[in-house]
C-alpha cells in the first residue's frame, strides 16, 4: 500500500505556544516549566498541558502531558462553533500549580500540587452568578464555592450584587479519595465541583 503524503497524519502538530509559565512546582529550587500549545492543524484547536520538571543535570524532563484538561477551541461536540471561552491561564504560586478557567456565568481555579511524582487536584475556588438575562443587576446572585479536597470541607456563599451582606452559606463535606491528578482531570470534570 502506497502512502500518499496528504494521508500521513502528523501526531505533533501542537506546534503554535500559547502559555508558558515558569516556577518551581517539585520543590528543588529549581525552575519549572508548563506550556500550552494547540494544534493548529486539527479543524477543533485542540489544546495540550506539558509540565516539565528540573532534573538533578540542570535540564526539563516531561513530567505531564495531557489533551484533556482543556476544551479544544470548537468542539466537535458544539458543531464546529467556538466554545466561548478563553484558553485557562496557569500560575505557578507558593509550589502550586493554579489553573483559571472560564466556565458558564463565571470562573474557576483548580490548584493542583506536587505529591510522589503525580500533580493532585487539592483545592478549587469557584465564582458563578444566576444572571440570566445576559447582564447583572442588583438582584444578580453571587456564588463563591471553596472546596478544600484535602480536608473534604466544601463551602458555598451566597451574595447580592452590590451588597457585602452574606445571604446564605451553605456547608458540607465530601471526601474525594484518591485526590484527582492532573493527568487524568478532564475540562468536563469543574462541573463536577
Amino acid at each position: 500500500m502506497k502512502l500518499f503524503p496528504q494521508s500521513i497524519k502528523n501526531k505533533n502538530n501542537y506546534t503554535y505556544q500559547v502559555r508558558e509559565e515558569n516556577g518551581d512546582l517539585n520543590h528543588d529550587g529549581k525552575m519549572d516549566k508548563v506550556t500550552v500549545k494547540m494544534d493548529t492543524v486539527a479543524e477543533t484547536r485542540p489544546l495540550r498541558l506539558q509540565i516539565f520538571l528540573s532534573q538533578p543535570n540542570g535540564k526539563l524532563a516531561l513530567a505531564v502531558s495531557s489533551d484533556k484538561i482543556i476544551e479544544p477551541q470548537y468542539p466537535v461536540e458544539k458543531g464546529g462553533k467556538f466554545n466561548g471561552y478563553q484558553i485557562p491561564y496557569f500560575f505557578i504560586e507558593e509550589g502550586t500549580l493554579k489553573m483559571w478557567s472560564e466556565i458558564k456565568s463565571g470562573n474557576i481555579t483548580c490548584h493542583f500540587k506536587y505529591n510522589k511524582g503525580n500533580f493532585e487536584l487539592i483545592y478549587i475556588d469557584k465564582l458563578t452568578n444566576d444572571a440570566t438575562k445576559g447582564y447583572m443587576d442588583e438582584n444578580t446572585i453571587f456564588t463563591e464555592t471553596k472546596f478544600d479536597l484535602i480536608t473534604g470541607i466544601r463551602t458555598e456563599t451566597d451574595e447580592k450584587s452590590g451588597s457585602a451582606k452574606v445571604l446564605k452559606i451553605r456547608k458540607k463535606r465530601v471526601l474525594i479519595r484518591p485526590l484527582p491528578r492532573i493527568q487524568d482531570f478532564k475540562f468536563s470534570d469543574k462541573d463536577l465541583y
